[in-house]
């Protein structure tokens, strides 16, 4: 699973969750409101949040489907970790 700053920066992008409701990992994003303007503009957040950049390969609508898809994404960029 992911950790809580990942998630407290997706849930900043997802009008359509609710404060309390619990965020599942296979949950459409597009469904919980993330549009094309909250999908570069939290692209840019995950990647100051983790130091991090994202490959051109990873720049895809696919990567942004589901928080399962995209923090494995994340977690492949990070330092010490084999994607």
């Amino acid at each position: 699973m992911w950790d809580e700053k990942f998630e407290e920066t997706l849930r900043r992008f997802l009008p359509f969750l609710a404060p309390g409701e619990q965020l599942a990992d296979d949950a459409p994003l597009r469904d919980l409101g993330l549009d094309s303007l909250g999908t570069v503009e939290l692209l840019g957040t995950l990647e100051n949040a983790y130091d991090i950049r994202f490959l051109d390969d990873a720049l895809t609508r696919e990567t942004f489907e589901t928080p399962a898809v995209l923090w494995k994404t994340v977690a492949g960029l990070l330092p010490g970790t084999v994607a």
